[in-house]
């Protein structure tokens, strides 16, 4: 049996109002009854139950985070820029990714809420909007990652991926490049959606007829990518593109694994490789790729900050944090 509150008051010979003085207001108890405790505590191998301590406060020093793909560096990122910001207000953080499988998904909302954290930060994957909202009902604030709250109904923190796929395909415009293709998907991925709607837009605006084509996948990992390259080779030579703008750096790195044939790169003579997230990766792949950057770090401390200032707050009206898209140029396109 776990060693209790009462254990560690026999020990010490003094009550168990005592001993909660001396873990929570140690001033109000003499120096002689504080040794007492402290060495029954270090006898027993007491451990205090702050999560029972914290829910009789009403207040948790927890905060959950759920990320679409725990594989892929950018969500490492934002995640380090929250634990960052958390250290600073002495809340820990609760992590957990998805895989990109909503069933997971639900369990961590309500694994979350039933542990009672302070707030919790989502980078969904599914439609989680009645999740979410049984959890403002049960007090708990939340703030979407990654993904912006068209509606606004909760606050949210993200890049604006539309601009994002939108300077992704001027770039590649700007270079030359006529016969472009997106990969990317699962298309539910409003990430996904986002900047392919950017790069359409870009197409249909510039002042040069570009053909842009889609090769869909299943996922947003390396391996996908590796398999949309596989079959892009597999077309005759006329019908390749001369450009892939990937809906992220995975992709992109899986790709650029494919683009290989005999002892010759494809990239970027041939074919000019962009991607977006710009994970350190980017920078020291095989051809240095060029990226769409996200604020990684930025994200995730804002979105913390944001979370704490609803918890502490919810009459906050809900906003929208969106951070603009920056081209890094790489020799992926750059010949």
């Amino acid at each position: 049996m776990p060693v209790s509150i009462r254990d560690v008051a026999q020990r010490a010979g003094v009550s168990v109002g005592t001993v909660s003085n001396v873990l929570n207001r140690p001033d109000e108890v003499s120096s002689d009854s504080v040794e007492r405790v402290h060495r029954a505590i270090e006898e027993l191998g007491y451990v205090r139950n702050d999560a029972a301590r914290q829910l009789r406060a009403g207040v948790s020093s927890t905060v959950g985070f759920v990320v679409l793909n725990g594989q892929n560096p950018f969500y490492n990122e934002v995640v380090r820029g929250a634990e960052d910001e958390a250290a600073k207000h002495g809340i820990a953080i609760l992590y957990g990714s998805t895989d990109e499988d909503p069933a997971r998904e639900k369990v961590y909302l309500d694994l979350f809420r039933q542990q009672q954290v302070r707030g919790i930060l989502l980078a969904p994957y599914s439609d989680v909007v009645t999740d979410l909202r049984k959890l403002r009902r049960a007090g708990i604030a939340t703030v979407l990652v990654d993904r912006f709250s068209a509606d606004n109904e909760f606050s949210s923190v993200s890049l604006d991926s539309v601009a994002g796929g939108r300077l992704a395909a001027q770039h590649l415009a700007e270079i030359g490049r006529r016969r472009i293709a997106f990969v990317g998907g699962p298309f539910q991925l409003r990430q996904v959606t986002d900047r392919l709607a950017g790069a359409r837009a870009a197409v249909e605006d510039g002042p040069t007829p570009i053909d842009l084509e889609v090769i869909a996948t299943d996922s947003m990992t390396v391996e996908a990518g590796v398999e949309a390259g596989r079959r892009l080779l597999e077309r005759p030579r006329r019908d390749w593109p001369d450009a892939l703008l990937a809906a992220n750096d995975l992709l992109a790195l899986g790709l650029l694994q494919s683009l290989v044939v005999g002892d010759r790169l494809l990239v970027p003579n041939e074919i000019a490789l962009i991607g977006f997230d710009d994970i350190p990766f980017a920078a020291a792949a095989a051809v240095p790729l060029t990226s769409i950057r996200q604020p990684g770090r930025m994200i995730g401390r804002t979105a913390l900050r944001t979370v704490l200032e609803e918890a502490d707050d919810p009459t906050n009206v809900p906003r929208q944090t969106v951070f603009p898209p920056e081209l890094v140029i790489r020799r992926s396109t750059s010949g």
